[in-house]
C-alpha cells in the first residue's frame, strides 16, 4: 500500500512538469535592452504574465536589443520568420506601415487612458491588424507609455525662431511635425543618443521617459529639459508575432497570451507617473533646467503636425480609417468627461 501512495505521489509530480503536447517557446527579440526601466520591465511583465496564465504551457524567451538582431531590423526579422517575435515602440515602423506612426505617437493626441480604451474596446486593434496582416504578423499591444518630456536640449528654446536649423533626434509624425516648422531631425537607436547629443552631432533629443533619461545620462549631455511631451502624449509598445507562430497557438493559447497583453497594459497604466516626478527631482538636483515650452512654439507645432495628419491620411487608406476611428472616440470620451466634471 505505501509503495503504491509513493508511485502514485511521484507520477503526480511528473505530470505537473512535464508540458503538453501544445507547449510552446517563443524567442522575443526586444528593440530596447533587456533591463531598461519600464520599456524592459515591461517585456519581462508580459513574459511572466504568459507563463502565469498558461501554467507554464507557453514561455517568452527575451533577448535584447541586438542579442538576435539590430534594433531597428527587428520588424524585418519577425516579418520574415527568422525571429519568431519582437517587442518594440509601435513608432519605429512608420516607413514600413504608416498607421504605426499613430499608434506609436500622436502629437496633441489622447492621454494613456484613452488611446488603451481605443485600442481594445474602441476598434483600434482590429485596424492595425490589417495593416500587420499585409506583413505577416500579429499585432498585440501589450504596453502603455505615459506622457514623454519634450525632450533635451542644449540651448534654451524662447520661440518659434529657435526650432530653425535644430537638429534633433525625433521620428515619427512629431519628426514631421518639426521638419516643417525649419528643424532637421532623425532618428538614432537609443544606445546612440546620448553620444551623438554629447558630442554635437545634434543639438537635441527625444528618447523616453526621466527614469530612462536617467539611466542613459542624456542630463551630462545636455542642459534644458523640456515640457510638455507634446509628441508623444500616450504610446503603445507592442509585442508583435510571425503569423506562423501565432497560428502554431492553439485557439486557447492564443486567448492565454492575449489575457497577459491585456493585463501587461492595466500594468504599464499604473506603474508609471510616481517614479518620473522622482527622476524629475533627481536631474533637477543634479542642475538640469526644467522648463515649459512656450506656448507660441505649441502653437506652431499644433498647425504643423494638422497638416502632417492630414498629408499622411490622404497618402494611406488605414491610417486615414484609424485616424478618424480615434478622433470620434476622443470626441465621446471628452462628452463623458464634460458630463462628469465637479466644478
Amino acid at each position: 500500500m505505501k509503495r503504491h501512495i509513493i508511485l502514485t505521489a511521484i507520477s503526480l509530480a511528473c505530470a505537473l512538469v512535464v508540458p503538453s503536447a501544445n507547449a510552446a517557446k517563443i524567442d522575443v527579440a526586444s528593440t530596447f535592452p533587456k533591463d531598461m526601466l519600464f520599456l524592459g520591465d515591461a517585456l519581462k511583465q508580459f513574459a511572466k504574465n504568459v507563463e502565469d496564465v498558461t501554467k507554464g504551457d507557453v514561455r517568452v524567451q527575451i533577448h535584447g536589443a541586438g542579442e538576435l538582431v539590430p534594433a531597428l531590423e527587428v520588424l524585418t526579422a519577425v516579418s520574415s520568420g527568422a525571429v519568431s517575435a519582437g517587442f518594440d515602440w509601435v513608432g519605429y515602423w512608420g516607413g514600413s506601415i504608416p498607421v504605426t506612426n499613430l499608434v506609436g505617437a500622436l502629437p496633441f493626441g489622447p492621454p494613456p487612458e484613452v488611446l488603451a480604451e481605443w485600442m481594445w474596446e474602441g476598434g483600434g486593434m482590429q485596424i492595425v491588424q490589417k495593416a500587420y496582416d499585409k506583413h505577416n504578423l500579429q499585432f498585440l499591444p501589450c504596453a502603455s507609455v505615459p506622457p514623454e518630456p519634450a525632450g533635451w536640449f542644449r540651448k534654451e528654446i524662447k520661440d518659434p525662431k529657435d526650432l530653425q536649423g535644430l537638429r534633433m533626434r525625433i521620428g515619427g509624425l512629431a519628426g514631421h511635425a518639426m521638419n516643417k516648422v525649419g528643424a532637421t531631425t532623425q532618428m538614432i537607436p537609443g544606445g546612440e543618443v546620448f553620444v551623438s547629443l554629447e558630442r554635437g552631432r545634434i543639438d537635441a533629443a527625444e528618447f523616453s521617459l526621466p527614469s530612462i533619461d536617467e539611466t542613459i545620462q542624456l542630463q551630462k549631455a545636455a542642459e534644458y529639459y523640456y515640457f510638455p511631451g507634446w509628441h508623444q502624449p500616450s504610446s503603445i509598445l507592442s509585442v508583435m508575432m510571425n503569423k506562423k507562430t501565432w497560428n502554431g497557438l492553439n485557439k486557447q493559447q492564443q486567448t492565454q497570451v492575449m489575457a497577459a497583453c491585456r493585463s501587461t497594459m492595466l500594468w504599464t497604466l499604473t506603474n508609471g507617473v510616481q517614479s518620473q516626478l522622482a527622476a524629475v527631482q533627481r536631474l533637477e538636483a543634479q542642475g538640469t533646467k526644467v522648463r515649459r515650452l512656450p506656448d507660441s512654439v505649441l502653437t506652431v507645432l499644433r498647425k504643423a503636425t494638422d497638416e502632417v495628419v492630414q498629408a499622411e491620411s490622404a497618402k494611406d487608406a488605414i491610417f486615414k480609417e484609424a485616424y478618424e476611428s480615434l478622433q470620434a472616440h476622443m470626441k465621446r470620451t471628452q462628452r463623458w468627461q464634460e458630463l462628469q466634471k465637479l466644478n
